[in-house]
């Protein structure tokens, strides 16, 4: 039962699901309208708080036996306790329930989102520049002559992105818009047309029942 119950809500559920796609009628469109604008929300809501207690769980255990790094998980968890302490009381949009800020800093979720979140993910993806570049260097070595045609298209579409390419030749912007719109588009497109089989291909095989591997381990 225990198994028996999850794979028939599912299977229910995700036949449902398909309907929308096949079947436009209004039964069908607002049943599936009721799935994604009420169920799925409540499910993520426990969702997030099973998830929210297994990374707390997590590294309190980190922190209790000193593993690598312990000392990155007291600045998690009390940046999750600031935060969702403000996120609770400290309003939305400037509107605070409590009068509390430092200089032009206002303690609400916004302010946070816009003066931390941002500059924070800001400054991780300026770093991933780095190791991309380098990453890039390594593969792009001339070992065979599709290397050679990788690294020379690569380097026409990076130079058609910056003004030194249009001094060098006029025609180099041109070359690297082509690059990007045909050879780049048909290979995004087998890839995603790749995808979508092997999404297909496991969806059926959770809907008839053969994939069971999401019920846990074991099965």
């Amino acid at each position: 039962m225990r198994d028996k119950l999850p794979l028939a809500l599912l299977i229910i559920l995700g036949l449902f699901g398909l309907t929308d796609r096949f079947l436009p009628h209004p039964i069908a469109e607002g049943f599936n309208q009721y799935l994604r604008d009420t169920l799925l929300r409540i499910i993520s809501a426990f969702a997030l708080i099973l998830g929210l207690g297994n990374l707390i769980l997590r590294h309190t255990k980190k922190i209790q036996k000193k593993e690598e790094h312990w000392q990155h998980s007291w600045v998690l968890l009390l940046s999750f306790l600031v935060a969702s302490i403000i996120g609770v009381f400290g309003g939305v949009n400037g509107e605070l329930w409590f009068p509390t800020q430092v200089g032009s800093f206002h303690f609400d979720i916004t302010t946070i989102y816009n003066k931390v979140l941002i500059p924070l993910g800001a400054t991780m993806f300026s770093l991933l520049a780095f190791f991309m570049a380098s990453a890039a260097y390594r593969a792009f070595r001339a070992r065979n002559w599709l290397a050679v045609l990788l690294l020379g298209s690569a380097f026409l579409v990076m130079l058609g992105q910056v003004p030194l390419g249009a001094r060098i030749w006029s025609g180099i912007p041109e070359i690297s818009q082509w690059i990007m719109e045909v050879p780049n588009t048909a290979a995004k497109r087998g890839i995603e047309l790749g995808i979508t089989l092997g999404i297909l291909a496991t969806l059926l095989k959770i809907l008839a029942g053969i994939e069971r591997s999401w019920l846990g381990s074991g099965r």
